[in-house]
C-alpha cells in the first residue's frame, strides 16, 4: 500500500475547478457543508483536514481504502458519532447554514432531518408495518400513519412485494428486501438528507442493482451521501465523489480528504497521484 511520506505532512485536499460555487469554494446549492479540522476518539485522531460539501438533489459518494475515515465522516453529518465514547470534533457541519454541533442543537432532532441507512440491514423484530411506523411514532409525526407507511414503502420500491403481508415480521424478508425496509423506515419521516453507509456490502448483485436503481430514484426527492468500497458503484450512481486516504506520517492512521470533484471528472482525470493510483487499483 502506498503511504504518505513520513518526512512531510501530506498535502491538503484538492477540489475540482468546476464547482461553480461561492468564493470560499462551497457550491451554492450545498445542503450540508462538512468541514472536519480534527476528529478524535479519545486520543486517537481518526480524521483531519476534510472539507466535503453535500449538494442538494445529488448523490455524493465517499470512497477510499479501509480505515480512511469514510464512515466516520459520514456519521458526522447527523451526529451519530456522538454515541461513541471519547468522540471529540473540531470543525463545523452546517445544515442549511446552521451548525448542527452548536450546543443549542438537539442531535435527535438533527436525525429527524438527516436520516441514516446502515451497512447491515437492521429491521426491528416487529412487523413490516411497525418497522416503518416506528420512526413516525417516535418523532410524533402528525398525519395518517397507514398512509405514511404505504408512501414510504412505495418510495423504497417495496410496497408491491409486502402489501399483503404487512403483519409479517420484517426479519422474514430477504436481505435486499430488509435493506429496502430500512430505507422505507428512514424516509418515512421525510428527512431532507439520506445517509447510506455501504448499503449494498451485504447484498448479492441482483439486490445491489435494485438498491442502486432505488438510490437514483430517491435523489429526485432527497439529497444522498453514500459510503462505498465499490468504485463501479460510485461511478454508476454518484454525481460528486470525495476520495479519502490514510496519513501514517505521525505514527497512527488518520484519514483525510485527498480530492473532491464531479464523479465523471474524478474517474476520467483525477488530479492527485493517490487518487490515480487508487482508481487504477494499484493499492487498496
Amino acid at each position: 500500500m502506498v503511504q504518505a511520506s513520513p518526512d512531510k505532512k501530506p498535502h491538503q485536499a484538492k477540489q475540482g475547478k468546476k464547482l461553480n460555487g461561492k468564493s470560499n469554494g462551497v457550491p451554492a446549492n450545498t445542503v450540508i457543508d462538512c468541514k472536519i479540522d480534527n476528529l478524535y476518539y479519545g486520543k486517537f485522531r481518526a480524521v483531519r483536514d476534510s472539507h466535503i460539501p453535500v449538494q442538494q438533489g445529488q448523490i455524493t459518494a465517499f470512497i477510499g481504502p479501509s480505515g480512511c475515515g469514510k464512515s466516520t465522516a459520514l456519521r458526522c453529518l447527523n451526529r451519530m458519532n456522538d454515541l461513541v465514547r471519547g468522540f471529540r470534533f473540531e470543525g463545523h457541519v452546517h445544515f442549511r447554514g446552521r451548525d448542527i454541533y452548536h450546543r443549542s442543537v438537539d442531535p435527535v432532532a438533527v436525525r429527524r432531518y438527516i436520516g441514516m441507512v446502515f451497512q447491515q440491514p437492521n429491521p426491528f423484530a416487529m412487523s413490516i408495518y411497525n418497522n416503518v411506523a416506528f420512526g413516525l411514532r417516535l418523532n410524533r409525526v402528525k398525519g395518517d400513519v397507514p398512509e405514511r407507511v404505504e408512501k414510504a414503502l412505495r418510495g423504497a420500491a417495496l410496497w408491491d412485494e409486502v402489501k399483503d403481508k404487512l403483519k409479517n415480521s420484517g426479519l422474514s424478508l430477504s436481505g435486499g428486501q430488509q435493506q429496502r425496509l430500512c430505507i422505507a423506515r428512514a424516509i418515512a419521516t421525510e428527512p431532507e438528507v439520506l445517509l447510506m453507509d455501504e448499503p449494498c456490502s451485504a447484498l448479492d448483485p441482483i439486490a445491489t442493482r435494485r438498491i442502486e436503481e432505488l438510490m437514483t430514484e430517491l435523489k429526485k426527492q432527497y439529497t444522498i451521501a453514500v459510503v462505498t468500497h465499490n468504485l463501479q458503484q460510485a461511478q454508476r450512481v454518484a454525481d460528486m465523489t470525495a476520495f479519502m486516504y490514510v496519513d501514517t506520517s505521525e505514527g497512527a492512521r488518520t484519514g483525510y480528504l485527498v480530492e473532491y470533484n464531479k464523479t465523471e471528472a474524478m474517474f476520467a482525470d483525477p488530479q492527485e497521484e493517490y487518487t490515480k493510483q487508487y482508481i487504477r487499483g494499484e493499492f487498496s
